[in-house]
């Protein structure tokens, strides 16, 4: 029986169960003991990494980070490694791939970060992300983050994928703002997706994690073999918690897809009205502009293919002044100012607080579960605050 994804994310691990509990137990151990029988003994030299039925040492393999990727596996289409973070997991695929040449554009600065340290170890060349497919060499990678961070714009995978491919070079998808349920990279020619899964994958801001996914078999070995000696693993609470955040996966982010398309929807029709309407008075002092995927009208003939449940649960709000950025977030009740995203609650922030290289006026918006007609009502507050009391 062909089971869905939603279905999945329920039982793709019930082959896992070792015990009669309904909930699965959190394994701590770092340590495993060895067969009984000495006949059952296999040594190291002998031994086949790649199996998850005889735990060791739980850098290699653990009970709680195996059922994850059992999870996360029929989910992302592929085969999957979890790792310590996002980031750890990015910098594990730049690692294995060693790639000459990276063509990235804007987005998530932390990915930039992860290829400063590489092309000081490594010499690795950053090229623009627009850059001529002459430019591109065998084994190059084109890094694409879609949607991006902070804005939420989407970019065309399938047009990255015959541009890399063409040269004999590597698509690396960061599908983070886009998890399961919303787009599916592998369909539209990715070689290798990573996601942070602290975000969507954890869904309620209480554990990192990284995961990289690919269909390339020998790429999956040698990822797992570097992975034991990067020792970036996921911790077994983390793990577990992993577990229980994707059971819900399909209820969150299609929920939190459809808020933020709503909200975007209203704040763009505020930005458009030549009524003389309330709304609109409250909002267009204050917004500049606004972005976010559903926003891309020209682009909807391969968009609405490539994410049909949703454009994503994150958008950008340019402000008219640096200040309206700055106080905004604190005339919230319901957007907590924060930095991260895709949890159940919303966030809003001031993204000059952790983004160095951002325009000081953006706000990131990341829409939770909440109804969205009281996440409307909490940003007409706040507008309405912001305007009484301009110079607060």
């Amino acid at each position: 029986m062909e089971l869905t994804q939603r279905t999945q994310a329920i039982h793709a691990d019930d082959g896992l169960n070792a015990t009669s509990d309904v909930a699965p137990p959190l394994h701590v151990s770092t340590t495993f003991r060895y067969a009984d029988d000495p006949k059952d003994l296999v040594p190291a030299a002998d031994a086949d990494i790649s199996t998850t039925e005889a735990h060791v040492y739980s850098r290699h393999t653990a009970p709680s980070s195996t059922r994850l990727e059992a999870v996360l596996a029929p989910l992302l289409k592929a085969p999957c490694l979890t790792y310590a973070s996002g980031l750890a997991a990015l910098h594990a695929a730049y690692v294995y791939l060693n790639p000459g040449r990276v063509s990235i554009g804007d987005g998530y600065h932390g990915s930039h970060g992860v290829l400063d340290i590489q092309k000081k170890l490594c010499g690795t060349r950053i090229i623009p992300l627009q850059c001529p497919a002459s430019d591109l060499q065998p084994g190059d990678v084109i890094h694409l983050e879609t949607p991006l961070n902070p804005t939420g714009e989407a970019y065309n995978i399938a047009e990255y994928a015959d541009k890399a491919h063409g040269r004999g070079a590597i698509l690396l998808v960061d599908s983070t703002f886009a998890p399961p349920g919303l787009q599916d990279p592998f369909e539209w020619g990715a070689d290798i997706v990573m996601h942070s899964g602290t975000k969507y994958l954890g869904g309620h801001s209480d554990m990192l994690c990284g995961v990289l996914a690919t269909n390339k078999k020998q790429w999956l070995t040698g990822l797992r073999e570097d992975r034991i000696f990067l020792g970036s693993v996921m911790g077994s609470m983390e793990s577990w918690l992993g577990v229980r955040s994707l059971r819900t996966l399909d209820l969150r982010v299609v929920r939190q897809s459809e808020n933020a398309s709503k909200l975007v929807q209203w704040l763009d029709f505020c930005k458009h009205t030549e009524s003389e309407d309330e709304e609109a008075e409250l909002v267009n002092p204050i917004v500049e502009r606004i972005q976010h995927a559903s926003l891309q009208h020209e682009d909807m003939p391969w968009l609405k293919q490539q994410m049909p449940n949703g454009f994503g649960p994150v958008f950008a709000i340019w402000t008219k002044e640096e200040t309206m950025a700055r106080r905004l977030p604190s005339l919230l009740t319901l957007f907590h100012h924060a930095t991260s995203l895709g949890g159940v609650e919303s966030l809003i922030e001031w993204r000059s607080m952790s983004d160095r290289t951002v325009d000081s006026r953006v706000l990131r918006v990341s829409v939770g579960v909440e109804d969205w007609e009281d996440l409307k009502a909490d940003l007409k507050r706040g507008f309405k605050e912001l305007l009484r009391n301009p110079k607060a």
